[in-house]
């Protein structure tokens, strides 16, 4: 078989990017998403590739040995609210834990904010008497009778999942275990979650509200996977189809039914993937940070010490989902973001975006409020002729009329300085995303290096990375597809953890390997399941750990699987020292450490394309101009004549001196006078700055 896969459906567009084992090629492509039927999004992205190869669609799925795929369908329906009712079995006296959550209003002194509302309403949330006690004994027996009720109740009220969340369930799961039982027996057919099992982790609101957000997106991603699985299947693909995960790899079909929760924002998780493989490619560095500008927001997250950083704070569609996600901040600066001028005569630039449908006033699609993709044609960034690969022709004289009425008139300026104050407003609020990122992580951007993806972001990043004192700039070959591009090269990845509390102190040796070797058998087994090789498999051991009377904690790794003796436990301590001084800038050797939760990342290498390199073409590019246009630039207060450059005939070595523009089929990269870019032997554009 000949091709290898990988999509990614986004707010705007749905990517695809192709790699070619027969003659080690890649190709991209996008299409417009489709947001009633995503799947159609992906479909149309491949007849694309399809018809580039000269095959029939069911001839080029036939010769797709892998096809891997991320989206926003589960992020999507949960900030729309479009999921299943749920019923909630806690153990009684704790009814309200999703109400109370963990401190009531994220900003207390805003009364005139609404108290959130539970993600299950309370009438659906029903208690049953039982107690587990924190050391895992049995304080109240299970009133099974009570379940019972309970579920027929939740069955009147033609819930569709039914999660279970009890306390200290963690400790021992006996009860919630034997609920699932009782709810199979009365209602064989409805989905069942139980806390335990999808996240056994301390604080019960957040293993509470993981366990109902999973049980209301089964059947969100159920359908639309079986959906694209069929239309596939239909069309002549045979293999497996692999689904990407929010943390950052992939997942078979039947992984990610269980556990949809981890499939929320599983297309930008695969980012990070693609800016470490791009920086690999070309420095043997460790510290990066990735930005995707695409049609709907703007995503930045970290590569640090070779690490992608995961995080349990994630906040979606108001809920906390407790699982450990791609640590990235999301901000609605895209493409597609809406500038609007208030009141006081201030531009803002999104968070409303015009999405795939009608998209910028430029698309000609009915959309008549300007974008920031608008803003970019007035200035004269992006091609007039042509956008995505020739799929879409452009109207200039909308984008202007859009701008001149909702921007410029209001200011009482002239449309270019309209469209430039827009640009300069939409980066701002980009340079906060990063500049939040790394104040949260505790690293200093001028030690890291950037890689710039989306079919937005090359118009944007390098006055961006400027400002923020970076070093250097990678603009990724398949930068218009980043995500997309990352899905390639993504591993087999899944995690197992269960709680386990010991103090450094007074150390359980015994309990804690006999813990550590359990989930290890799990993470082999499940490396069994799908049949990696010895050879390309990798397990890495892990604790949450924090000083006493701490509230949360850091994730510390271990150098072996095993807490052996004395020095493998100082290790550990060490360890966390070391990670909290470099997280909040103090540490504290005289205390004694906490160990809470602890777990294995199984890690199953997949193949990877291999991308060639290009012939090294000399400094001189004359061969991919393609002529000039009038482009603003502030640094000349007006339009000038910009020389334009066909990304597809630049070759290694290539040097591009601003004021320039780059064309390449599904992107765009702006070279600002004074600075200049140069072809890497991958085909990336590379910016270096003076410090």
């Amino acid at each position: 078989m000949r091709f290898r896969v990988c999509s990614d459906v986004g707010g705007t567009f749905s990517d695809l990017f192709v790699f070619d084992q027969n003659s080690g090629e890649w190709d991209i492509f996008k299409a417009f998403t489709v947001p009633s039927k995503p799947s159609d999004g992906v479909m149309a992205g491949l007849r694309q590739a399809a018809d580039h190869y000269g095959m029939d669609l069911k001839d080029f799925l036939g010769d797709c040995v892998s096809l891997v795929h991320g989206s926003t369908v589960a992020l999507n329906a949960l900030i729309e609210g479009k999921v299943a009712k749920v019923g909630l079995i806690c153990t009684r006296g704790f009814r309200d834990i999703l109400t109370t959550r963990e401190q009531g209003r994220s900003e207390p002194f805003l009364w005139k904010v609404d108290y959130p509302e539970p993600f299950v309403p309370r009438y659906l949330t029903l208690p049953v008497t039982e107690r587990i006690n924190s050391e895992g004994g049995v304080e109240i027996p299970l009133d099974e009778n009570e379940v019972r009720e309970a579920v027929r109740q939740l069955r009147r009220y033609d819930v569709q999942a039914i999660a279970v969340a009890l306390i200290w369930s963690i400790t021992n799961a006996s009860h919630e275990l034997r609920i699932g039982e009782i709810i199979r027996e009365e209602w064989p057919e409805v989905p069942v979650v139980l806390s335990s099992q999808l996240n056994p982790i301390l604080r019960e609101y957040r293993r509470t509200s993981s366990a109902v957000v999973n049980a209301s997106l089964l059947d969100v991603i159920r359908s639309y996977v079986a959906d694209l699985q069929a239309q596939l299947s239909d069309n002549g693909y045979t293999q497996p189809l692999s689904l990407v995960t929010s943390a950052g790899g992939i997942v078979s079909v039947g992984d990610m039914m269980e556990r949809p929760i981890f499939s929320i924002n599983s297309g930008p998780s695969m980012a990070p993937v693609a800016g470490q493989t791009a920086v690999q490619l070309e420095h043997d560095i460790d510290n990066v940070l990735i930005v995707d500008m695409g049609g709907t927001s703007f995503d930045v997250s970290v590569v640090q010490d070779g690490k992608i950083n995961l995080s349990r704070e994630i906040v979606m569609g108001g809920c906390f989902l407790g699982v450990d996600l791609v640590d990235s901040r999301s901000v609605g600066s895209g493409g597609g973001s809406i500038a609007r001028v208030d009141s006081g005569g201030l531009v803002h630039v999104g968070p409303e975006s015009a999405g795939a449908n009608p998209g910028p006033a430029f698309y000609g699609r009915g959309g008549t409020r300007p974008t920031v993709s608008d803003a970019n044609v007035v200035l004269g960034y992006l091609d007039t002729g042509a956008f995505a690969s020739g799929g879409t022709r452009l109207d200039p004289a909308l984008a202007h009329k859009a701008v001149q009425e909702h921007v410029a008139d209001p200011l009482k300026l002239d449309v270019a300085q309209a469209a430039f104050t827009m640009w300069s407003t939409v980066n701002n609020n980009m340079i906060s995303a990063m500049q939040d990122l790394a104040i949260s992580r505790g690293i200093d951007l001028r030690e890291f290096i950037v890689v710039s993806g989306g079919g937005a972001a090359g118009m944007h990043i390098q006055a961006m990375a400027m400002e923020l004192g970076i070093r250097e700039l990678i603009i990724p070959k398949a930068a218009g597809v980043l995500s997309a591009y990352g899905g390639a090269f993504a591993d087999l990845v899944k995690e197992f953890s269960a709680i386990n509390f010991v103090e450094s102190d007074r150390f359980d040796f015994d309990g804690v390997n006999a813990l550590l070797a359990s989930l290890e058998d799990n993470a082999v087994a499940f490396l069994d399941h799908h049949g990696i090789a010895q050879a390309d498999r990798r397990l890495e051991f892990y604790v949450e750990a924090r000083y006493p009377e701490q509230i949360w904690e850091l994730s510390v790794p271990l150098r072996s699987g095993r807490i052996a003796g004395p020095d493998d436990l100082d290790a550990l301590v060490n360890g966390f020292h070391a990670i909290h001084e470099k997280m909040y800038a103090v540490n504290d050797l005289s205390q004694p450490v906490e160990c809470l939760q602890w777990k294995v990342r199984a890690i199953g290498r997949t193949p990877k394309p291999e991308i060639r390199k290009l012939p090294f073409g000399g400094e001189e590019c004359a061969q991919a101009i393609k002529g000039t246009r009038k482009a603003f630039f502030k640094e000349y207060d007006g339009y000038v004549d910009t020389p334009v450059y066909d990304g597809t005939r630049l070759t290694h070595g290539n040097r591009i001196a601003g004021p320039a523009i780059i064309d390449e089929p599904t992107t765009t990269v702006v070279v600002l006078p004074g600075t200049h870019m140069t072809i890497s032997e991958y085909g990336s554009y590379i910016a270096r700055f003076a410090d």
